[in-house]
């Protein structure tokens, strides 16, 4: 058993003072606060304002729906490459994570699906993959080879949905199409998550793929037309309808801060912080490949070495927390987003996203300066 003590729990949307947690077999057993922690064991015990500080702070896991790598290596490389590039993360206080494959040849895809749900029976804190691609918009392509994108024909759907023998979680794609509305009831109608983005949507056909069945809007005002008080687009249409996610990448190079604290505030609860890591995450600069191209990474910007695009980011979740939090946005709804509505967005809400008596015992540590000091997954410090 562990129990966590004196620390400010963030979690379900509140915060609570001189709070609690313990955790038996992965799982949390007990939440209080003060000192009743004393009747509930002694075999590891961890003082949090000892640990991080007298304004420590206890979080849920944080979860990661869209990343791509880091570590100086790329989820697309291998089984290897996954787990360097989660030992990073979960150093970040990412105790969860959805592999984001982008786009490659069908047989390239169909491979690192089937090689991420082996992933998934082996390795825990990996959730299963997102396929980003190929069935995106060449106009909004992105770090997207345009010589592999292709309209989701059902076979090539299906094809890649059966390869991931039921762990793809989500797949991205261009409702516009031909055959994009089917693809997305296909995909959904399978058990994953059909997302709108790389898209020329407009807001009327945002608006009738949710009613296919899309819930995530991927990583909202990239790779899209933007918000115009006429032309609300695929941003207006999702921030508007209760039923949809969006992703935001809180890098201050994808999205002003100002933009990240107006989306919180239109969407309260819908909000999910991805990191959109490459390879380059946690690593120096230089060059880098995503995918098939390469990408010249300077600071904390990565961009296509032909055409200057943005190439994903060098982000992890505990300099987003940070970077939201600094833009005004309240603590307990940074947490929210990095936790709950993540979890909720691919349908793991019943045991991710809070610190809550039988929930799996992942949880975050972190000083009241919101840098990470001790990372619990199922339970296990790493």
């Amino acid at each position: 058993m562990t129990v966590i003590h004196s620390a400010r729990l963030v979690s379900g949307g509140t915060e609570t003072a001189d709070a609690w947690v313990s955790f038996a077999d992965g799982r949390v057993s007990a939440v209080g606060t003060g000192g009743s922690w004393r009747n509930v064991g002694d075999e590891d015990v961890v003082d949090a304002a000892a640990l991080a500080g007298p304004d420590a702070v206890l979080t849920p896991g944080f979860i990661d729906i869209h990343g791509h790598g880091g570590a100086g290596v790329s989820y697309d490389d291998g089984p290897d490459a996954v787990r360097r590039a989660r030992t990073l993360h979960r150093a970040h206080g990412t105790t969860r994570a959805i592999v984001s494959l982008v786009t490659a040849p069908l047989p390239d895809l169909e491979r690192r699906a089937a090689m991420v749900a082996d992933l998934v029976e082996s390795d825990p804190d990996i959730l299963g993959s997102h396929l980003e691609g190929p069935f995106l918009d060449a106009e909004h392509r992105g770090a997207h080879d345009p010589t592999l994108l292709q309209a989701p024909a059902a076979d090539a759907v299906r094809r890649l949905l059966d390869a991931g023998r039921g762990t793809v979680r989500q797949i991205t794609l261009a409702p516009e199409l031909p055959g994009g509305m089917a693809a997305i009831r296909m995909v959904a109608a399978a058990g994953a998550v059909p997302a709108i983005g790389h898209t020329s949507a407009d807001a009327a056909i945002t608006r009738a793929a949710v009613e296919a069945g899309a819930r995530i809007l991927t990583h909202a005002f990239n790779g899209m037309p933007g918000l115009g008080h006429r032309a609300p687009g695929p941003v207006g249409a999702a921030a508007s309808d209760p039923r949809v996610i969006l992703e935001v990448i809180a890098d201050g190079v994808h999205l002003d801060p100002a933009v990240v604290r107006i989306l919180f505030a239109a969407a309260p609860g819908r909000i999910a912080l991805i990191t959109d890591a490459m390879a380059a995450a946690g690593a120096p600069g230089g060059r880098y490949l995503l995918g098939s191209l390469a990408v010249d990474v300077a600071g904390d910007t990565a961009r296509l070495v032909e055409g200057g695009s943005i190439a994903g980011s060098t982000l992890t979740h505990d300099r987003a927390l940070r970077l939201v939090v600094d833009a005004g946005v309240p603590l307990v709804d940074a947490v929210r987003a990095l936790t709950e509505t993540p979890a909720r967005a691919v349908g793991r809400d019943a045991d991710l996203g809070r610190l809550e008596a039988g929930m799996s015992a992942d949880a975050v540590l972190l000083s009241g300066d919101l840098h990470v000091h001790r990372v619990w997954t199922a339970g296990s410090a790493d």
